[in-house]
């Protein structure tokens, strides 16, 4: 009420000089707000209902002031007691009503349908392409067991990264990640500990996107020259007869054999042996990596990613694309299926295989999005509805990765093929002359070039802003470090092209940190702190820490 009294032409408090206020011509952005109205003069949320009369007397005082700001005089700029804070902002209607103006937060939630379908658009990515080789892995029985097991393990171990930040009582956690909540509860260790596991998880899929970018990019080439002249494989190719053809790339495959050494072997049957140049120059392990670099190491380079952001939509339409053309390659292929629970057949694979950990290596990166969850679902407008939204989300996901995956196995031609063809990438088990998969192997590399930058700028963020304190603390820099990031991609598309494995390593190991490890100290911590530390919850979440440790030992034994 002290400004009240102060005439209006006296001298400036202090902090208020005109140079705080602005000009005539460019006021303050407090003289642009909206009419404030108390909230204890708003009778009720009825339309019908009319302000006060304080409230109308306010708006004159505040027109009153607009009307001096008129002058050429800085100094009859509203006082500072007059526009309140922007939580505080009522829009006032000429009809004698006063609205609430949203927080620009609030404007920016979403619905849980927006926030479910973001969750299963990030944790869509090249894994599902290696379900069905999963699945064929573990054997089909066991697969759909284990996929349904790893999903709830992943949910439950998601639920607890959730709600770690609001257990802990007396510091204010809404800006915290999960590695804030790790370095609360374990200092630097932990901090870096989810950096460096982070890190494994986004460089993986960079390398996963590498081969796969390669191995799209030779196809799509292929298939473009074998159409421009005339060319038919069909003679050269393994594989079945008629419009839905399906090939056994490696017919040497044999039961029982793990897949990942003789896909590794026969890479470099993956180019017709006719000797042409244009063999010579398109080569799916010796070339095509090398002309990735000229595209990718640039655009790893700009400064933002916010231009290849826009593209992200081309991730939903893919995975809807693959989901179709699985349909129909299904209906048209019909259901090939025999069930030989322990004892391999010619055609067939046992229902229960020692294989198994290869696709729980693939379900944990499959599943995986517990470093970025908590940022998602800071955007979910109803927060109490948040395990249920996540709890629909792993079942879209899971049902996804089901549908694919069975369908595929149980549709692949068997006879005359054998189950054990079934590839890493299922794509690889069509021709490149098929039209449906040309399209799906388009889309899907114009989609990983877009995403590709976005993972390397987020690699980049992390550890820089980490190292040195910047995003971007020099162009060398930069260079240096997406150099090495690129380089191991090229290594990988050259020298070991299966992708089954890759995503199986480097989910087993990101998975034993950031899912099994992590989470579970973090949980224990708290129940710790909170009295309420139970032998039961000890034992179980042990457990859990011990399933990670063997689910990444058994990836050396495969």
């Amino acid at each position: 009420m002290e400004d009240d009294c102060r005439p209006l032409l006296g001298p400036d408090p202090a902090g208020d000089s005109p140079s705080h206020r602005g000009s005539a011509g460019s006021l303050d952005i407090r003289t642009k707000r909206p009419f404030y109205v108390e909230p204890r003069n708003i009778v009720s949320n009825d339309p019908q209902e009319r302000i006060s009369a304080e409230a109308a007397i306010l708006n004159s005082r505040v027109h009153y002031y607009s009307r001096l700001t008129g002058s050429s005089d800085t100094m009859l700029s509203p006082p500072n007691h007059v526009i309140p804070t922007p939580e505080e902002m009522y829009v006032y209607s000429p009809l004698g009503m006063a609205f609430k103006v949203p927080d620009s937060e609030q404007a920016a939630k979403n619905p849980s349908i927006v926030t479910i379908f973001a969750i299963w658009n990030t944790m869509m990515g090249t894994s599902i392409l290696s379900i069905p080789w999963g699945i064929k892995q573990a054997g089909f029985t066991l697969g759909i067991i284990i996929l349904i097991f790893t999903g709830l393990l992943m949910l439950y171990c998601c639920y607890i990264v959730i709600k770690s930040p609001k257990a802990i009582r007396g510091v204010d956690t809404s800006s915290w990640e999960f590695p804030d909540v790790c370095r609360f509860y374990f200092g630097k260790l932990g901090q870096w500990s989810s950096l460096v596991f982070s890190m494994v998880s986004l460089v993986g899929a960079m390398v996963v996107y590498w081969v796969l970018m390669s191995n799209f990019l030779y196809n799509t080439g292929q298939f473009i020259y074998n159409h421009a002249h005339n060319v038919s494989t069909s003679d050269s190719e393994y594989g079945t007869n008629g419009s839905d053809r399906v090939i056994c790339p490696y017919p040497k495959t044999h039961p029982g054999r793990n897949d990942s050494m003789t896909s590794l072997c026969g890479s470099s049957s993956g180019n017709d042996s006719s000797g042409s140049s244009f063999d010579h120059y398109w080569s799916k392990t010796g070339t095509i990596p090398l002309y990735l670099i000229v595209l990718l190491l640039p655009l790893l380079c700009f400064r933002s990613a916010s231009f290849f952001a826009r593209f992200t939509f081309f991730g939903t339409i893919s995975v809807i694309y693959l989901i179709v053309l699985v349909t129909i390659k299904a209906s048209r292929l019909g259901f090939h299926l025999e069930f030989h629970w322990f004892d391999p057949s010619k055609f067939y694979v046992p229902e229960f295989r020692l294989f198994f950990p290869q696709l729980t290596g693939v379900l944990t990166l499959a599943f995986f999005i517990h470093n970025c969850i908590i940022t998602l679902m800071k955007s979910n407008k109803n927060q109490e509805n948040n395990v249920r939204d996540l709890s629909l989300a792993y079942l879209l996901v899971g049902g996804t990765y089901m549908y694919v995956g069975v369908l595929i196995f149980a549709a692949f031609p068997s006879p005359p093929l054998s189950k054990d063809c079934i590839e890493p990438n299922f794509l690889d088990n069509f021709p490149s002359s098929d039209v449906m998969v040309f399209v799906a192997r388009v889309c899907l590399l114009f989609q990983m070039i877009t995403v590709y930058p976005l993972l390397g700028y987020l690699v980049r963020v992390q550890i820089m802003g980490q190292l040195f304190g910047n995003h971007y603390p020099g162009f060398i820099h930069i260079l240096v470090l997406n150099i090495l990031i690129v380089g191991a991609g090229v290594l990988m598309a050259m020298f070991y092209p299966n992708i089954g494995s890759i995503i199986r390593f480097s989910g087993a190991i990101c998975g034993l940190a950031l899912v099994f490890l992590l989470p579970t100290l973090v949980h224990m911590f708290s129940l710790r702190e909170q009295g309420r530390l139970t032998w039961q919850s000890v034992l179980f979440h042990s457990f859990l820490i011990v399933l990670g440790v063997a689910n990444l030992m058994a990836q050396f034994f495969m």
